[in-house]
Formats: C-alpha cells, sequence, structure tokens
C-alpha cells in the first residue's frame, strides 16, 4: 500500500487541485471558529435535553446560540464561494477544495431546521435517549459533520501540507477532526461510556444482589462504541500525517468537553482521565512515530493508545470512589478488550499488501 507521505513527495496536484482554489490557513480556521459556535449551540441543545425536566418551546436560548451559528456559518462559506466566482471562476471550480460537502450540505441543514420546528410543534419536544433518533435531528448532525469536517478535507488535498506538520500547520486539520468525532459520539451517546461519573463506573464493576449484570453488560457495550470514537481520529490523522504533539490531547479535550456538556458536569473525574489519555496518545506518538509506511508502529499506537485510555479510565474511578471492584477479571480485562480493538482498528485502516515489505520511512 503507498502511503500518502510517499504521494505526497511524488505526485504532483492533480486537476481538481489546481482549476479549484485551496482554502488559506486563516479560511479554514474561521470555518472552524463559526463551525464551533453552532456546535456549542448544539452541546446546549443536547444539554437541555438532558438535564431540564420540562421543554415546551422551540424558541430557546441555546436553539439561538445555535442557529444563529448556523447563519453565520452559512453566510461564511457563501462568501468563500462568492469571492471565487467574482475572481471570474463558475459551477465547482468556486467552491474551494475540500468545502464541496459542505456547500451541499448547507441547504439539507436549511431543510432540516424549518422540518425539526414542524416536528416540535406536531410531537412535542423530545427528552433524554429519544432526541438521537430524531429524523430531523439526524439530517441536522449529519450537515454537520460534513460542514466541519471541511478543514480536515482541505488539509488531505493540500500539496503544500507537509508530511511532518508543525502543531500550527495542522491545527485546522486537528480541530476539525476533533469536533467532527464529537458531534458523530453525540449522537452516539447511548453508547458513551465518557460521559458515565465514577460511581457509576465502579457500580458496574461491582457483582452483588443489588446489581444487575445488565449494567456490567451496558459498560462493555460502551466500551466497544467508545474506543473507535477516540482512537479513530487519531489514527485517521497519522494515516496522513507525522502526529505533532498535542494533537492527542486537543481531541480528547474537545471530546471531554461534549462528554461534561451532555451531564451537567457530572462526570469531570471521567473527563480529567480522558484528557490525560489525550496526553499519553502524544508521548505514544512521538515514541512510536506511527505512520502508514511504519505498520507496527501504527498498529502498536492504535492498539497502546486504547490500552492506555481504560487504564486510566478505571484507575481514577476506583481512586475518585476509594474502592476496588472485587471482580478482578472486569477491571484488569476490559482495558486489554479496549486495546484488542484499537489494535483492530489500526489493522483495518492501514496494512502491508502481502508479499510486499514495508517501505523504508520517511526522513
Amino acid at each position: 500500500m503507498t502511503s500518502r507521505f510517499d504521494v505526497r513527495q511524488q505526485e504532483q496536484p492533480t486537476t481538481v487541485s489546481t482549476l479549484r482554489p485551496h482554502p488559506t490557513y486563516r479560511e479554514n480556521l474561521f470555518t472552524i471558529g463559526f463551525g464551533v459556535w453552532f456546535a456549542l449551540g448544539l452541546f446546549l441543545d443536547a444539554w437541555a435535553h438532558n438535564n431540564l425536566a420540562e421543554l415546551e418551546s422551540f424558541l430557546t436560548p441555546w436553539h439561538a446560540v445555535f442557529y444563529s451559528g448556523f447563519t453565520a456559518t452559512a453566510a461564511w462559506i457563501s462568501w468563500l464561494v462568492w469571492k471565487n466566482v467574482q475572481a471570474g471562476r463558475r459551477g465547482m471550480d468556486a467552491v474551494p477544495v475540500g468545502y464541496g460537502p459542505a456547500v451541499l450540505a448547507l441547504p439539507v441543514f436549511a431543510l432540516a431546521g424549518a422540518g425539526d420546528y414542524l416536528w416540535h410543534e406536531l410531537f412535542g419536544i423530545e427528552q433524554n435517549l429519544v432526541i438521537l433518533f430524531s429524523p430531523t435531528h439526524l439530517l441536522l448532525i449529519t450537515s454537520m459533520v460534513l460542514i466541519l469536517a471541511s478543514p480536515l478535507r482541505a488539509a488531505r488535498a493540500n500539496p503544500a501540507l507537509p508530511a511532518a506538520p508543525t502543531a500550527r500547520q495542522l491545527l485546522p486539520a486537528v480541530l476539525s477532526t476533533g469536533f467532527t468525532a464529537a458531534l458523530v459520539l453525540l449522537f452516539l451517546q447511548y453508547g458513551n461510556a465518557m460521559a458515565l461519573a465514577a460511581p457509576d463506573i465502579i457500580r458496574a464493576l461491582t457483582f452483588d444482589r443489588d446489581n444487575s449484570p445488565l449494567f456490567t453488560e451496558l459498560l462493555t457495550n460502551y466500551l466497544v462504541v467508545t474506543t473507535p470514537m477516540l482512537v479513530g481520529p487519531l489514527l485517521l490523522l497519522a494515516r496522513d500525517w507525522r502526529l505533532p504533539f498535542g494533537t492527542g490531547t486537543v481531541i480528547f479535550t474537545i471530546i471531554g468537553g461534549l462528554c461534561a456538556a451532555i451531564t451537567a458536569f457530572g462526570n469531570l473525574s471521567t473527563v480529567a482521565a480522558l484528557i490525560a489519555a489525550g496526553f499519553g496518545a502524544d508521548l505514544l506518538a512521538r515514541w512510536l512515530r506511527p505512520a502508514a509506511d511504519r505498520p507496527g508502529a501504527y498498529w502498536a499506537f492504535g492498539g497502546l493508545t486504547a490500552l492506555l485510555t481504560w487504564v486510566l479510565y478505571f484507575a481514577v474511578a476506583m481512586a475518585v470512589v476509594g474502592d476496588v471492584p472485587p471482580v478482578v477479571e472486569m477491571w484488569t480485562g476490559m482495558p486489554l478488550v479496549g486495546g484488542l480493538i484499537g489494535l483492530l482498528l489500526a489493522g483495518l485502516l492501514v496494512r502491508t499488501p502481502l508479499g510486499r515489505p514495508a517501505e523504508p520511512a520517511a526522513p
């Protein structure tokens, strides 16, 4: 499998790249800023649906933040396209590289927002788990993911971005990846282990007459869902670039902020463990230097990052509660399961073709 490191060095920009303008670094940062505006509005809305007993109106402060953020984002992306139209470009040639899906997502989001208003008028305001299955909400979140991922797509198509970028050079792509992952995990919160507080984690690991095994089974399912959402973004970035130090900390902090918001900050020790795991992932990335042309290091990075994350997850919960669950197999084996999932994910994302040795690492 040819790595993007080699492709970046050997290939010239494609016809699409030469015809369509690449967004500038500052333009990508502005896209992230506007996108974060309406992403925070969504997080506020999720907090309200999860923690307020009665919601009776579509016209709420958090909806105001949400939809005003979308309006600002739509205006910004439209201006980027219009600027290129004014420069003489037409059709898709006026759309910055990486922003095509976002241009398509803007009208879909607007229609979904109008549909959401009608849905609430007809069926009322959803609460708790129900909000994650509303058809209009699913359209909104899909559109948001396509919009917020624009700087990441632009970075992947940018031949001027080096294979070993600095933290500043890769910042728009890292922020784009982090917020996109957070949005996806928001709508997978029925399987989000990071939304649990320390007492719930320990209770799930404790078997007694008062604790149904069902809660323990739920935690194991949460681990299976959460692991790819944490390790996957790092592996996707590492497949294209050498990860600059801080990448893991930034992405895990963004995801931790989401988890804190939807629980009304009732899981701060779990969030702290997650941020510490992000810092640990940065140390592992510096040590292993995972890359598409270093498959062994890449697989090890996926497995060890996941393993470290779950070791810290359970260790911090036990320290906060001051109790060690009696079933040792659970709190020792579950991190290993997470590590194996991370290893499997790395193997699926990058591999060395049969009969061909791994290519040497780029200097």
